[in-house]
This record gives structure tokens, C-alpha cells and sequence, in this order.
């Protein structure tokens, strides 16, 4: 599971899912359920050394992660993340 952080493309359904990514020239088509990755929501940051005893700190959806298949048969597993300006792979695993 390599940390990779390479800028990709990634088209989303009208929710906001993921649906396909372009990665090195390839062309990948989701094939299930992309899964939200949470953390902290950053417009908590001014309030994060408050204690929330005893809820938890809000958390917002960072990334996404999913897999999906390539044409020529290659599938993976993506972690992807929005910077607010463009897409970056966070983690692939084969």
C-alpha cells in the first residue's frame, strides 16, 4: 500500500461519488461503492484544544476510497483525496 500523492483526474455522479479516474494515462471506471474516508471537519481547527467531552469532534469527508478496473483488466483499490482545487491519489493498492 505505497503512498503515492500524484494528482489525478476524477469525474463524480451527481452526489459526489467517484465514478471514473484517470491515473498515469489509464483509464479507470469505479466498480462498486466508493467508501468516505472522514477527518476532522477543518472548520473545527480554531476550536481543536477545546475539550467535547463526551462527544466527539466533528468529522467532514476527506477522500474517498474505492475500486475500480481499467480497460485492459488492471483493478484497484484508490484512495483519493480534494485539496479544494484538484484530485490527488493518496493511496493504491493492487
Amino acid at each position: 500500500m505505497p503512498n503515492v500523492q500524484e494528482f489525478v483526474e476524477v469525474w463524480t455522479s451527481d452526489a459526489g461519488t467517484p465514478t471514473r479516474l484517470v491515473w498515469r494515462a489509464r483509464r479507470y471506471r469505479v466498480n462498486d461503492t466508493p467508501t468516505p474516508l472522514v477527518g476532522p471537519a477543518e472548520w473545527w481547527e480554531p476550536f481543536a484544544d477545546h475539550d467535547v467531552s463526551p462527544g466527539h469532534r466533528p468529522l467532514a469527508i476527506a477522500g474517498w476510497r474505492f475500486q475500480a478496473r481499467s480497460d485492459d483488466g488492471d483493478t484497484r483499490v484508490f484512495d483519493v483525496g480534494h485539496d479544494g482545487e484538484r484530485w490527488r491519489l493518496l493511496r493504491t493498492f493492487e
